[in-house]
């Protein structure tokens, strides 16, 4: 009988603590379904943004992230060299950029690497690049150069598509016999054309637009009767394969979004006076609510 009692304990403890744990493996197994389903979300809305470190890519990209923010996106953005940031969109490393100036510009590493990603379409029309003066300066093409700025064209990081513009033009014009390019930075191009024009100086600089440097200097490109640096260009958009389909409303936005040179170098002279470039991303977007429920309407 002691043993009967025993026994009947034990089972009943037993099935007791097996209706427990049947409870709590439910209470768990959904807190991981859960926890799951929360991580799927999260992994669904990160997205990343390569973009190359010139004032109109920065602008443009710190713009569409903070859309992407406000629609609950965790968003990186990734600064890379030019060449890098083509590629790794191409293989999937960054989903996306704002940052592609065709036909000209990007020309090369457009026809490298088109065929591994998704052409998503324009994003600003109206683009330029060239050699850029001063507006004081006499001279109006580049045909006309002569010994100005001591036989030097001040550009910007090696590899871009206007340093090599340039250093085609040394090659082609023969009154540039003896010429340089000298490649630095965007910052420093812009600070050297700072400089030169508080002294009244000769300066010659790739120049492209938009830029805030117009809003801020009189400028002028000079003439490019070789047609070396090209026609109008447009600005576009380029996302990685399955992109649309993994993250369709980010897809969305990237493929509605488009805005004026205007609205470009109002962000771009924000920053350049100093504004965190995400603070000037926010208050565009703040003052242009309408073009940005434009780029929005569509998400679910």
């Amino acid at each position: 009988m002691k043993m009967n009692k025993k026994f009947t304990l034990a089972s009943m403890t037993m099935a007791a603590a097996l209706a427990l744990a049947a409870c709590g493996g439910d209470d768990k197994a959904d807190d991981n379904k859960k926890t799951d389903d929360s991580k799927g979300s999260s992994d669904n809305k990160e997205i990343n943004l390569a973009y190359v470190e010139w004032d109109t890519e920065i602008a443009s990209t710190n713009v569409v992230g903070a859309v992407l923010e406000d629609l609950g996106y965790k968003v990186e953005l990734t600064p890379l060299d030019n060449a890098v940031m083509w590629e790794a969109v191409a293989n999937g490393e960054a989903d996306a950029m704002v940052a592609a100036w065709l036909p000209h510009t990007h020309e090369a590493q457009y026809e490298k690497y088109k065929d591994d990603m998704v052409e998503v379409g324009e994003n600003l029309k109206g683009a330029k690049i060239g050699l850029v003066v001063p507006e004081y300066m006499a001279v109006n093409s580049i045909a006309d150069l002569k010994d100005e700025a001591n036989k030097t064209i001040t550009g910007i990081e090696p590899g871009a598509g206007v340093v090599g513009a340039a250093e085609k033009a040394v090659e082609e014009y023969d009154n540039l016999n003896g010429w340089t390019v000298q490649t630095s930075s965007s910052g420093a191009m812009t600070v050297a054309l700072e400089q030169a024009i508080e002294n009244e100086e000769d300066v010659i600089v790739t120049g492209w637009s938009p830029h805030w440097k117009f809003a801020k200097f009189d400028l002028k490109y000079l003439e490019d009767p070789e047609s070396v640096f090209g026609s109008e260009e447009t600005i576009n958009t380029f996302a990685r394969k399955d992109l649309e389909k993994d993250m369709p409303d980010a897809y969305k936005v990237l493929e509605a979004f488009h805005w004026t040179s205007d609205d470009l170098e109002e962000v771009m002279l924000a920053v350049a006076d100093g504004k965190d470039p995400k603070e000037a991303a926010k208050d565009w977007i703040e003052a242009n609510q309408d073009k940005v429920d434009e780029w929005t309407k569509d998400v679910k």
